[in-house]
């Protein structure tokens, strides 16, 4: 979502009249596009601004000025607190109001023009208005694989999680105007589209005539659109895949056999302190309705160890759940506090040892998943669109329709293709072929 962010937010730059630069010495506005999800994102940001502050200074020197700006998550989060702890910051804008970086780097433009020399203006407040409604169309090139952010925000609570704090309540787009942009991205030479959300499924945006579209009902649509060859989402909750979306998954063609639908942990127990609401055998029956309707549907997720309470019993269930449903991909982690979380304050926090050890056995677990799922594609022909070039000369890199990377050497001109290629090579993070002519 921040991929997209960045594109949007360089869309209502460019009407100002600035363009994107490689290099951060000849940039007038210089913007970090932060998250809040991983564990000390703010002291990164603070790192950096550091770094920042610095390229400033030199170019003041050259007698050019630099506005720096902070957007995203971690700007939401820390607001004033930031302009006050980081002078270098003259900006900080929070993921709603990214529609008024123009007339925002305006007035910070005018202020270091002033005695004063920054104006710290803190933009986090959550709009009545859309921002989707007051951004311009799309100018930024999102190539042959884009991303299209469908639905915002997070009602579900999770106790772990910033997110509702962050991004705000749950919002859908109106379905036509989905349904436009993503005309427009396959014009500009787009074949796959992936539809982002905090909570992408739990899309129910205004349809024709007022009506209330399904997520399900959204990707349906989407599929009609001649060029688009895939489809694929992210991210997911399991008390939102209802009975249509699991049907449009053996259905809709285009919808590529890969989901990743965080379950976090296998306890009953832990799950309900994490406010999920859904238990393990919840999951499980979701995750057997998807396979009947797609038998080859590859299966990712999202887990957390260590939560605080989590008893060795907690965690062999996580590990039971992990056995019988079977990844082809997952993220782990270790627990760790979000400040403002209820979980933050939790009095029973698992020692540091036990979660590095729980977590290297889960990953192990995991990992041996992953590859076993990998090696059933050698000697397979698979579909891959190849999206940019590879590590090494004459390779091509991409991705197959379940999410694998690929790399292949390659002509050259099945750069922004989908190919079929002859699996020769599988490893624990994807798969390669040595052929230079389509299977």
């Amino acid at each position: 979502m921040n991929v997209y962010d960045s594109r949007r937010m360089a869309d209502a730059l460019a009407a100002a009249g600035f363009q994107p630069t490689e290099d951060a010495r000849e940039a007038d506005c210089i913007i970090l596009n932060t998250c809040h999800i991983r564990e000390k994102a703010a002291e990164k940001v603070y790192s950096e601004l550091g770094r920042v502050r610095a390229l400033q200074a030199a170019r003041r020197k050259e007698g050019k000025d630099t506005v720096v700006a902070v957007a995203g998550c971690v700007a939401q989060a820390e607001g004033e607190e930031m302009v006050r702890r980081a002078p270098v910051v003259d900006l900080v804008v929070g993921p709603q109001a990214y529609h008024h970086l123009p007339a925002l780097v305006a007035q910070a433009e005018a202020a270091r023009a002033t005695p004063r020399g920054r104006a710290g203006i803190v933009a986090t407040d959550f709009p009545p208005e859309s921002k989707f409604d007051h951004l311009p169309e799309e100018t930024t090139p999102a190539g042959v694989s884009a991303f299209l952010t469908v639905q915002e925000g997070c009602d579900k609570f999770c106790t772990f999680c910033v997110v509702p704090y962050t991004r705000g309540a749950e919002y859908s787009r109106p379905a036509a105007d989905v349904l436009a942009e993503a005309r427009r991205l396959v014009t500009a030479g787009a074949k796959e589209i992936t539809l982002l959300g905090q909570n992408v499924n739990a899309y129910h945006g205004e349809g024709a005539a007022g009506s209330e579209w399904g997520f399900g009902r959204l990707i349906r649509e989407l599929a009609e659109i001649d060029g688009l060859a895939r489809i694929r989402y992210t991210t997911s909750h399991p008390r939102d895949m209802d009975d249509d979306l699991i049907a449009a998954h053996g259905e809709v063609e285009a919808l590529m056999p890969y989901l990743h639908l965080p379950v976090q942990a296998g306890s009953d127990r832990i799950l309900r302190a994490m406010n999920r609401k859904h238990t393990a055998d919840d999951y499980r029956r979701i995750i057997d309705k998807l396979r009947a309707a797609r038998p080859d549907l590859a299966m990712a997720s999202d887990f957390i160890v260590g939560f605080p309470g989590e008893t060795d019993a907690d965690f062999e269930d996580t590990m039971r759940l992990v056995r019988d449903v079977t990844y082809a991909q997952a993220y782990s982690f270790k627990y760790s506090a979000r400040p403002g979380t209820p979980a933050s304050t939790a009095e029973e926090q698992v020692p540091e040892e036990a979660k590095t050890q729980r977590l290297a056995a889960l990953q192990a677990l995991l990992a041996e998943q992953q590859a076993g799922f990998n090696a059933r594609f050698l000697g397979r022909t698979v579909p891959v669109l190849f999206d940019r070039p590879g590590r090494q000369p004459g390779q091509l890199a991409g991705r197959s329709p379940w999410q694998h990377a690929v790399h292949a050497t390659a002509p050259a001109d099945w750069l922004n293709r989908i190919v079929e290629i002859t699996v020769a090579n599988t490893g624990p993070r994807g798969l390669s072929s040595d052929t230079r002519e389509a299977a």
